[in-house]
């Protein structure tokens, strides 16, 4: 066989909107303000479950996009920026209810602001996007997983008691969610591919020769 033909034909990336992959990315995007909703309005479980579903779907739209042909630039953009408003709102809803210390916030928000709008300027201004690797979606999952299990705040489990810090959930004896050891997780990763993405993007700049951003 000609090795030509036994590589995998790139995915062709259409225009069009109205694709279902669209579809599912604009629903999940609709749960976030009624996840939110439901958790500042007390309703954990409710709020769990709807947070759980607008994550756990994120494989859904790439998954039939690839499989039905339907890429579009759209998604392209939709997706990831799904991933981080839910993640945003998502940190943000557990901080406001007093389940987790805002250092992680910090870290969380900085570092989802920075991928989404350097993401789009690298796009809109340098024609450059940068693949996702599989340490990021295991960070995302890791942190999406981990969150679930702080808006549902059960069952609690004891500190490993080694420190007093309040802002070391679990590392105090206080109990605490089993989502803040799947959350530490997810920040390790997340720090980790962060740097690599950084370095990715610093390095598709240079090879475009550092010209004048296209028009």
């Amino acid at each position: 066989m000609d090795a030509s033909q036994g590589a995998r034909a790139p995915e062709e990336v259409t225009d069009r909107i109205l694709t279902l992959p669209n579809v599912i990315s604009l629903v999940r995007l609709c749960l976030v303000p009624l996840y939110l909703w439901l958790l500042l309005a007390g309703h954990d479980l409710a709020a769990a479950v709807t947070f759980g579903v607008a994550a756990g779907t994120d494989f859904l739209d790439g998954q039939i996009a690839r499989r039905t042909h339907t890429v579009s630039k759209l998604g392209q953009l939709l997706d990831p920026t799904v991933d981080r408003v839910l993640m945003i709102t998502g940190v943000l809803g557990v901080f406001l209810v007093g389940r987790l210390p805002l250092w992680i916030i910090v870290v969380v928000v900085a570092r989802d602001l920075l991928l989404l709008i350097g993401g789009a300027w690298l796009l809109k201004c340098r024609h450059i996007r940068i693949p996702v690797i599989y340490p990021g979606k295991f960070a995302t999952t890791f942190l999406f997983v981990g969150f679930a299990g702080l808006i549902l705040n059960w069952p609690l489990v004891p500190g490993l008691g080694v420190c007093d810090l309040a802002w070391l959930p679990g590392f105090t004896a206080a109990p605490a969610s089993w989502g803040i050891w799947l959350v530490y997780v997810g920040l390790i990763l997340a720090i980790g591919t962060t740097v690599y993405y950084l370095w990715a993007a610093l390095r598709a700049l240079r090879a475009q020769g550092g010209g004048d951003p296209r028009p």
